[in-house]
């Protein structure tokens, strides 16, 4: 198949949850996780994994663990998509037709070909035992937060080559409500974190365009609340 334009992908690449159950090459996979590993890493461990679930039984398992999550939070999910004012009838619909969206994934997990999962494993913490400051090792053990966000870049890298591939798949993390059982299924140790849970399939939907909030609204110049008017 042939590639589309990077900024193609980005500016079309929206969160698709409804997929035709056709089989995705191998090929492809491959191509897409390639895609994943050239994505920056923290001090460059390279400590990502992924898993490709294509079994059907190992879907199914997985899809009815998911289904038990958005069973429980349905009162979560509806709070979430609570109705919009009367007058903001657009927002209303878009609301809608995600929160259909949402529910839907919850009962056809297991209809995506592929079911790709995309965890860290662990690293020993680089701060203890250095000689600095007390407020600087404070700070850098409050740092510990951002030691999953190595996983992000490459799942967006994950986003954009399906995307360039025709496919497509939503970033979801739901599973890790359960993620003990979900690692069960999967057969994944303790220590490795799962991070994301992408189906992937080719689309019911259509790609975008995705609507985003104006720049000015969510960019600033030099201080919080200067508008960037770039």
């Amino acid at each position: 198949m042939s590639e589309i334009g990077l900024f193609e992908a980005i500016y079309s690449a929206r969160a698709l949850r409804r997929f035709k159950p056709d089989p995705v090459p191998d090929e492809i996979i491959s191509r897409i996780l390639d895609a994943a590993i050239r994505a920056p890493s923290a001090s460059n461990y390279q400590n990502w994994v992924f898993i490709v679930v294509k079994d059907p039984q190992r879907r199914r398992r997985v899809a009815q663990i998911y289904r038990q999550v958005g069973d429980a939070i349905r009162p979560v999910i509806a709070n979430l998509f609570r109705n919009a004012p009367a007058d903001q009838p657009e927002i209303e619909r878009r609301r809608r037709k995600l929160n259909d969206s949402v529910l839907y994934l919850f009962e056809h997990m297991d209809v995506p070909p592929v079911l790709l999962v995309a965890g860290l494993k662990p690293v020993p913490p680089y701060w203890e035992g250095a000689d600095v400051p007390e407020p600087i090792q404070a700070g850098m053990k409050a740092m510990a937060r951002f030691e999953s966000s190595s996983i992000y870049p490459a799942v967006q890298n994950i986003i954009l080559a399906c995307r360039a591939f025709g496919l497509g798949t939503v970033l979801t993390t739901l599973h890790a409500v359960l993620e003990e059982e979900f690692k069960a299924v999967l057969e994944i140790p303790r220590e490795v974190e799962t991070w994301a849970l992408l189906p992937i399939g080719y689309p019911l939907d259509q790609f975008g365009p995705v609507k985003r909030r104006p720049i000015a609204e969510v960019a600033y110049l030099d201080r919080w609340g200067n508008p960037w008017r770039g």
